[in-house]
């Protein structure tokens, strides 16, 4: 039974059964912590299960961490997927994690943090200390710690780079603060499990099931841009950083030893990129999302009932990078998804930097906005409306008119850029549902949904739908990514709002 408040622990018998059961769906839900042994543990935990009398439950890793719980070295809480539940949409804690996921108090203090959320900085930690058990810098030093404690674990990188990686400023206050959170040294635990060295970094990117990632990879498959990335049927791949300091990664599925989890391959990144980068990939791939919260909320409509059942492991396939997402969906206005890779590869090829020395297939970075922004985008074959649209969404970018700040709300973002020229409501969700992966993103004016939603041959307006949508809040875009599913499984139709 999940809690009526999505932010407050599962009840108590359902936390005891998960653990005993070792139940993957509530992995990341919530924390067990064994007050003889001072440990704390994921509910999946393969060691032998502690008496129930010894057991304190948490919703959060740092607020384990803040009753002076450490880490267990067995089941490794840092392979623990987020809880997508109260980390994601517009509530001011999900808003002020996804900046701290972002690193807003790496350098910056707390009240920074407040005002970017609207609140001040007494409320905020107020906030974080009835939700989550823990306060705002609690959860950034539980979060830079249990990542260094995995690249301690599963990479041959320096101690010092691992410093770095994890956001300290230095290799003496990282060595110090390890020692007093988990009592013991950065090196005592490389040497526990000393990771073999090679020059392809591997990551485990742990999610709660199911999770659908053949779909996952349909999807991405048909929209990928030759050069900048690549699908094929066991992962996706794609050139990261920049032209003069280039790297690649590829995610794909991990082996049996861990059936929960996605493998990260990484070649290239400098130490201070990588905490970026998986949390990039994290919402990329949507390996926070908790399909029972999901399926809880949309199982009560008659339309959504089946598709859930068939696909309950579908989740929403996001983008590497927000100004790439808004772009193809300017040239994806009216056009299929086949038109719209096209005319999206061709301004790569043309406008983007080509790799000095390809890894492979891989030999193109997409374009800055810089590179596009007075450039004549009609000789690539769009039309002069639609160039004029990505010239100025392109200077907007630069100007800071528009952004893919994780503070903004979802009625904020999409008004800052329905009020440019030639974009509208669609181009604007479909910039959050992809770019930001929103929850709660709606393309009302999408064809495809006015159709397929209705059962009985009409088409419903755009009005119509989204009154019809209300009852599937916070998670309409799961709704229109499975809606999109079900519908392209029958036929790829060409949608005057834009190409899904």
């Amino acid at each position: 039974m999940l809690p009526t408040d999505a932010t407050a622990l599962p009840d108590p018998h359902v936390c005891e059964q998960a653990r005993l059961s070792r139940d993957a769906r509530f992995d990341g839900l919530f924390f067990t912590a064994v007050t003889s042994t001072r440990i704390y543990c994921r509910p999946v935990c393969p060691a032998p299960a502690p008496k129930p009398a010894n057991i304190v439950y948490y919703r959060h890793a740092a607020a384990a961490e803040a009753a002076g719980f450490r880490p267990c070295l067995r089941c490794r809480p840092e392979l623990a997927p987020g809880d997508g539940t109260w980390r994601r949409g517009d509530a001011v804690v999900a808003r002020a994690l996804k900046l701290i996921d972002q690193g807003a108090l790496v350098d910056a203090p707390l009240s920074a943090l407040a005002g970017k959320v609207g609140l001040g900085e007494r409320q905020l930690r107020r906030l974080f200390t009835e939700r989550l058990g823990a306060t705002p810098a609690g959860v950034h030093g539980t979060r830079r710690l249990l990542f260094a404690k995995q690249l301690l674990t599963d990479t041959a990188l320096p101690i010092t780079q691992v410093a770095l990686a994890a956001g300290f400023g230095s290799l003496t206050r990282f060595n110090t603060t390890f020692r007093e959170e988990y009592r013991m040294a950065p090196r005592d635990l490389r040497k526990r499990d000393a990771p073999p060295s090679h020059e392809v970094m591997t990551l485990r990117l742990g999610y709660r099931p199911p999770y659908d990632f053949a779909a996952m990879l349909d999807f991405l498959r048909g929209r990928a841009l030759p050069g900048v990335e690549a699908v094929d049927e066991h992962g996706y791949s794609r050139v990261i950083g920049t032209g003069a300091a280039p790297g690649w990664l590829r995610v794909s599925e991990w082996d049996g030893r861990d059936p929960h989890a996605l493998k990260l391959e990484l070649h290239g990144a400098a130490p201070v990129e990588l905490l970026g980068i998986v949390h990039r990939l994290r919402r990329m791939f949507d390996l926070d999302a908790d399909p029972q919260a999901i399926a809880h909320a949309l199982e009560g409509d008659a339309r959504l009932r089946p598709l859930l059942r068939e696909r309950p492991g579908l989740r929403l396939p996001s983008g590497w990078d927000g100004f790439e997402i808004a772009v193809r969906a300017v040239i994806g206005q009216q056009v299929s998804v086949a038109a719209a890779r096209t005319l999206t590869a061709r301004l790569a090829q043309r406008y983007g930097t080509a790799l000095a020395t390809p890894f492979g297939a891989l030999a193109q970075m997409f374009p800055t906005p810089d590179a596009i922004a007075d450039v004549d985008l009609t000789e690539i074959g769009l039309t002069r409306a639609r160039a004029a649209t990505i010239r100025g969404l392109a200077r907007a970018v630069i100007e800071g008119r528009v952004d893919f700040n994780p503070e903004r709300t979802l009625d904020d973002f999409t008004a800052r850029w329905v009020a440019l020229p030639g974009i509208g409501p669609w181009t604007a969700h479909y910039m959050a549902l992809r770019a930001l992966g929103h929850p709660d993103a709606f393309p009302a004016d999408d064809l495809v949904l006015q159709k397929a939603v209705p059962t009985d041959g009409t088409r419903m307006t755009a009005k119509a739908l989204t009154l019809r949508a209300e009852a599937w809040r916070p998670w309409r875009a799961y709704a229109v990514i499975h809606v999109w599913k079900a519908s392209m499984a029958a036929q790829k139709p060409r949608s005057p709002a834009g190409a899904t």
